[in-house]
């Protein structure tokens, strides 16, 4: 069996490249640097090749192991050559994620060089440095065993794979401390320098192989992966994390190095806190250590800037109760409102009022943002107001004067008649005139108009419903036509607002809302989001209102079944055991609804 995989795998990969060999290396030239040599066309297309039969996949582990050998020999003693070809990185990317611990680290001594020198060409190149990003994501795999076929003691086996991979490791962080201003500065070598600091933290993020996954993903939770070290990266961490703060002025100001930080303090924060802390203690130092002009703070300059605001911001983010207090009472006290109406600085804004919603510095913050209140909002800077509605919810004291200034904000605190027609005004966020395009005198009636949604009109919606008096958004809930309701429901971004409206709800309170919803459950149950709506609803019903809903559903069950986001609303509600077996159907919804109830006791 293992000469005929033998034999298949020389097929791709041997005889083809040994025939290439015999042809002069294009691009080559007798003077060391300059002109760099290049793969040629024949050994280009080799790698192609090779990229297309990783594409195919293995259906036996043994044939992957020897295709990934037979590779790895033609790579050998020409890695950076092939690292620095478009078309060969590609190929030793992929093959580098198939490859044991031992030949990822071979295949990184040989792109260091004797003396690891040669580290820096490949990791500042634009195919090397992927290379070197993916050889060091395989870190956490170096616990597996050896493709030797002599099977070794498991322990030796593993103590050489962490060997191996542990000093080429050390070997790359020492040459990013004898050149860290390049690899800050450099855009492939700080991307190195980022994977770098994940691999000594022992936390890596999911890789994407496929780019339109990539894109979706990316508004979801990032997925990271913690795995075991060697107590030498502990060091290599410290020696790296003293080496950039010697440099801090370059991290600071300069758009590469500032994302090196990022990424330092990030995982720093989720893997050594005491190391983050004092990171943030020392970059806030120096930022507020240098000059400016009198009576201002350089901090506010640093705020304002394009690259070091994402800096601070990630700062702010980490930051401890003593730090965030010093920060606002030296630095931003009084200022704050002129950051709240800058273009860039209300973003680092926004992550100041969400660190600091666990402290008592939050309620300053507030009452200071408070002043200009309306000024944000003609700014168009609804983010700081999301995250001011969003804090309140943990500080109930402040709630009223919170809803008090979007009523008058949005014009329709007075006459109280008008506070019934707040909901759609807070969902479109426009003013009672702009959306009415009346100038009504009180006590006049408007006309309802179509409903109108937009991204942060719900997030303020769903801040709100976490608000203790929510008798105002519920009344406005019930103004809302059937129309207006359904558009409300199926709406990408409304359906989440109704979803926090609803499931927030008292019991006897959700029953008002469902009753009237009950003439658009087969409408909502045939909508991409409104059957996600309908569901999140369900799971908060009690069992009587359970069974009400089911009841209108049942009838229409040729519709739903056939209907692609219906037919999932059919089966996860048990509609047919409920058809046929209804006694059988409440045991289940009654053992559902307790278990449910015990999981939200245990969280809360």
């Amino acid at each position: 069996m293992v000469e005929k995989m033998g034999a298949k795998g020389q097929r791709y990969f041997r005889d083809e490249q040994k025939a290439s060999k015999k042809r002069p290396i294009q691009g080559s030239s007798g003077d060391e640097g300059v002109k760099r040599k290049r793969l040629d066309a024949m050994t280009v297309g080799y790698f192609r090749r090779v990229s297309d039969r990783l594409k195919e996949g293995f259906t036996e582990e043994e044939e992957r192991d020897l295709f990934v050998e037979n590779v790895l020999l033609e790579v050998k003693g020409k890695a950076n050559l092939v690292a620095m070809d478009m078309t060969g990185s590609l190929a030793l990317e992929r093959l580098l994620s198939l490859a044991h611990p031992v030949q990822v680290g071979e295949v990184l001594a040989e792109l260091g060089g004797e003396t690891g020198s040669e580290f820096k060409v490949a990791a500042c190149n634009r195919c090397g440095g992927h290379v070197i990003e993916s050889a060091l994501r395989q870190a956490h795999r170096w616990t597996e065993e050896s493709p030797s076929e002599e099977k070794p003691d498991i322990a030796e086996t593993e103590s050489e794979d962490c060997g191996i991979l542990e000093a080429q490791v050390q070997r790359l962080c020492a040459v990013i401390r004898e050149n860290i201003v390049e690899f800050i500065k450099d855009p492939y070598g700080s991307h190195v320098l980022r994977t770098l600091i994940h691999v000594l933290t022992g936390c890596l993020i999911r890789e994407h192989s496929d780019a339109q996954q990539a894109k979706k993903d990316r508004r979801s939770q990032t997925d990271i992966t913690d795995f075991e070290i060697p107590t030498s990266f502990w060091w290599e961490l410290k020696y790296l994390s003293d080496s950039l703060m010697e440099n801090v002025n370059v991290c600071a100001t300069n758009a590469s190095g500032s994302a090196v930080l990022q990424t330092l303090l990030t995982v720093c924060h989720r893997k050594r806190p005491i190391l983050c802390k004092k990171l943030n203690k020392s970059i806030v130092g120096y930022l507020t250590s240098l000059s400016s002009a009198s009576g201002v703070s350089p901090l506010l300059v640093f705020l304002k800037d394009p690259s070091c605001s994402h800096l601070i911001q990630t700062i702010f983010r980490f930051s401890h109760k003593a730090l965030l207090r010093d920060v606002y009472r030296k630095h931003l006290r009084t200022q704050l409102m002129s950051l709240a109406l800058h273009p860039i600085a209300n973003y680092t804004i926004q992550t100041l009022i969400e660190a600091s919603t666990r402290f008592k510095v939050f309620l300053k913050i507030f009452d200071e943002l408070m002043e200009g209140f309306e000024a944000v909002l003609a700014a168009g800077h609804m983010g700081v107001v999301v995250q001011l509605a969003e804090s309140c919810v943990r500080w109930e004291e402040r709630q009223s004067e919170m809803l008090q200034r979007l009523l008058q904000a949005f014009h329709c605190s007075e006459p109280a008649s008008r506070q019934v027609s707040c909901l759609p005004l807070f969902l479109s966020l426009l003013a009672y005139e702009v959306y009415y395009n009346t100038e009504t005198a009180e006590g006049d009636t408007v006309t309802q108009r179509s409903l109108s949604i937009c991204y942060h009109g719900s997030r303020l919606v769903q801040a709100l419903s976490g608000f203790k008096d929510r008798s105002i958004l519920m009344n406005g809930l019930h103004g809302l036509t059937s129309a207006n309701l359904l558009t409300f429901g199926t709406d990408r971004m409304g359906s989440h607002a109704l979803q926090a409206l609803v499931t927030s709800a008292s019991d006897k309170g959700r029953g008002k809302i469902l009753r009237k919803m009950e003439e658009l459950y087969i409408q909502l149950a045939c909508s991409r989001c409104g059957s996600r709506l309908l569901e999140a609803v369900w799971n908060s019903a009690t069992i009587s209102q359970r069974q009400s809903i089911a009841e209108i559903l049942v009838p229409s069950e040729i519709q739903l079944r056939s209907d692609q986001f219906a037919r999932h609303i059919w089966a996860k509600f048990g509609l047919t055991q409920f058809m046929k077996r209804r006694a059988a159907w409440q045991e289940v919804q009654t053992g559902e609804s307790k278990k449910r109830k015990l999981f939200s006791d245990i969280l809360e």
